[in-house]
């Protein structure tokens, strides 16, 4: 079954850090633009950050920009957050599209993992 599978979530404090993984079964990222997205509650999906097709360009929302890390290994890719803070409570997807470009549309997507940041 092809499909990607999250983990890395939790509970940490303001200024903490956490790693999301994301594990693709049945198939390799390798030619995939793959990006993390989050959706708080009451609020729409979007992007935190994104590789587009064969590597070529790594995009990260404003918000995080200096404190989180996207990397992808071919099996696995990674979201590195550092300096959590609390309006980065969401739940974090991952995604990969074989299609996009740019940040994935399309394709595969993990079930989700909460992150709560909170003292």
């Amino acid at each position: 079954q092809l499909q990607l599978v999250e983990s890395g979530g939790g509970l940490v404090q303001p200024g903490g850090s956490l790693r999301l993984s994301c594990a693709a079964s049945g198939f390799t990222l390798e030619h995939y633009a793959i990006g993390w997205f989050r959706q708080a509650p009451g609020k729409e999906r979007e992007v935190v950050s994104c590789i587009s097709r064969y590597g070529g360009r790594t995009n990260y929302a404003d918000s995080v920009k200096g404190r989180f890390t996207i990397s992808n290994d071919g099996a696995k890719m990674y979201l590195q957050m550092n300096n959590l803070k609390p309006d980065d409570t969401a739940v974090y997807y991952c995604a990969a599209d074989s299609w996009a470009t740019g940040c994935p549309v399309g394709g595969y997507w993990g079930q989700g993992t909460q992150v709560t940041v909170s003292s």
